[in-house]
């Protein structure tokens, strides 16, 4: 148990700065990049910088959740902050690219356990009626640090060296380390708790073997390191039934274990099931409009990154909002009531970016974001506190770490179908564009200039006749348009899953344990 109540303010400052460095590394990796594979070499295992990190943090997120609930929130946590802080000193000293790689493996190995032990421990110390205000703080915090995290990394990498977009992490990870470690008190228990590592092992193998596929598979064109797989290929098929396999004999453990790692039980929580689903479709949704909407800026309508940048704030200003509203709602309505407007609203989004043409102005496309980001913010502090409100404290952990495991995998399993969903559809429209200019440039050729950065450039675009420029425009918008049609498709099917949380809500009573279910509609 967590005795935290007279330092509770302190231990928060401490939590979100963990949330800051979770934040903020993916973007400003993201937006240092070119400059590292510049200095390291190794463009073929560019994707896999982000890959590892990804696969090692997804998987670990359910694995940290019930060490928490057996071995304590603060020891975990801690030791999930020390393995985040080890590799970033790491990877700032890599020396080459395969370094850089396995030392991201070693901060995905910490990252799994901030964000959702962070969440377990706002659940602990904070009574109900407080709880979603302060979830909506963590939705602001990590809205906020998406926004700051692209132009820090610009100015690290422009003014000192890129190393330091991993350095940057050591003050502000050892004050969030000292923060925690002298505030958060933990009363130990006596009793002895088993650790189920088949189970731990089977779910790392099959989350693993799925998300891997996912990587690797894409029907992209291209040869070497860092071409992708065909869907098809042996190796992906392989990898997708080894997944399979594995998943299947992880639930069979689950269900004899004294302690599985994810009690199946927890599913049968109303709140708990159609939450994760909600959570699961719309994150991969989500990212949707924030993988691919940069890409709609610069190569269809012509914007700069920096345009990109400037475009993307109003969504991610617009998720404060709500995140912040939602929070404070929480204590008077129903999880389902704030859900459905949220998803609702978004969906209405998502079916305005499908409606996106070569002719869209750059108001037009911020109104929609402003709309987009609106339905967003509440979405994430609803969810998480669902889940960790509809169980008792001794397995608070696992369900708000399965919570937001499903979310990650929904973004990536979504990022993974949009993208080879854009791929086909680019590939029909460069076919039908070149029948139309009568085969004069080859497949290779425009695809060369289907690259953003090339129809940005003016001397690229000066050798094509305006007609071939207009031509690629309209074939990135067409193909864009059916991306963002599949996200609609995805934030519907959480919507539908939202009408089925019941009448679960954060109320100023004790949680029931998980075996109890919630309330019927």
């Amino acid at each position: 148990m967590l005795d935290a109540k007279p330092k509770a303010g302190i231990i928060t400052t401490g939590l979100l700065m963990g949330l800051v460095l979770s934040s903020l590394d993916q973007t400003i990796v993201s937006t240092a990049m070119p400059t590292v594979v510049k200095g390291l070499g190794g463009l073929p295992l560019y994707s896999w910088v982000f890959a590892i990190y990804m696969l090692v943090s997804t998987i670990t997120m359910p694995i940290y959740g019930k060490l928490a609930d057996l071995f304590g929130r603060k020891r975990m946590y801690l030791m999930g902050l020390f393995l985040f802080l080890l590799g970033s000193v790491l990877c700032g000293l890599a020396g080459t690219m395969r370094e850089l790689i396995v030392f991201r493996g070693i901060q995905g190995l910490g990252a799994g356990a901030l964000m959702p032990i962070a969440m377990t421990i706002v659940g602990d110390i904070y009574p109900p009626e407080k709880r979603g205000r302060f979830m909506g703080l963590f939705g602001a915090v990590f809205a906020i640090c998406s926004i700051l995290g692209p132009m820090l990394g610009g100015l690290i990498v422009e003014h000192i060296s890129w190393g330091w977009i991993f350095y940057v992490n050591l003050p502000i990870g050892m004050a969030a380390f000292y923060l925690i470690a002298v505030s958060l008190k933990e009363s130990k228990s006596d009793e002895k708790r088993s650790i189920d590592w088949l189970g731990a092992i089977t779910l790392s193998g099959a989350i693993g073997s799925i998300l891997l596929a996912l990587v690797l598979g894409g029907n992209e064109q291209g040869q070497g390191a860092g071409a992708k797989l065909a869907w098809d290929s042996p190796e992906i098929v392989v990898l997708f039934c080894m997944g399979a396999i594995l998943l299947a004999l992880f639930i069979w453990i689950e269900t004899q274990a004294k302690e599985p790692i994810i009690p199946l039980q927890l599913f049968g929580i109303r709140a708990i099931a159609f939450g994760n689903m909600a959570g699961f479709f719309m994150s991969a949704g989500m990212f949707g409009a924030i993988v691919y909407i940069p890409l709609f800026v610069q190569g269809v309508i012509g914007g700069s990154s920096s345009i990109t940048g400037y475009i993307l704030t109003p969504l991610m200003l617009s998720t404060i909002i709500t995140s912040t509203a939602g929070g404070r709602l929480m204590s008077r309505l129903t999880f389902r009531m704030i859900l459905i407007p949220s998803l609702a609203l978004m969906a209405v989004g998502f079916f305005f970016l499908s409606q996106l043409t070569v002719d869209t102005s750059r108001f037009q496309i911020v109104m929609i974001m402003i709309i987009t980001g609106l339905g967003m913010g509440a979405v994430y502090p609803a969810l998480g506190t669902a889940a960790q409100s509809a169980v008792d404290s001794r397995s608070r952990g696992v369900a708000t770490s399965s919570s937001q495991f499903f979310r990650s995998m929904g973004g990536t399993i979504g990022v993974s179908v949009l993208g080879s969903l854009l791929s086909q559809r680019m590939a029909a429209g460069l076919t039908e564009l070149n029948s139309k200019l009568g085969a004069s440039f080859s497949p290779e050729q425009l695809q060369h200039y289907t690259n953003p950065q090339v129809l940005l450039d003016s001397n690229a675009s000066s050798l094509l006749p305006q007609e071939v420029i207009l031509g690629l425009r309209h074939v990135y918008s067409e193909a864009l348009a059916y991306v963002f049609l599949a996200g609609l498709v995805f934030v519907g099917l959480g919507l539908v899953a939202s009408f089925f949380l019941g009448n679960a809500r954060l109320i100023p009573k004790p949680a029931s344990t998980f075996a109890k279910k919630t309330s019927n509609v």
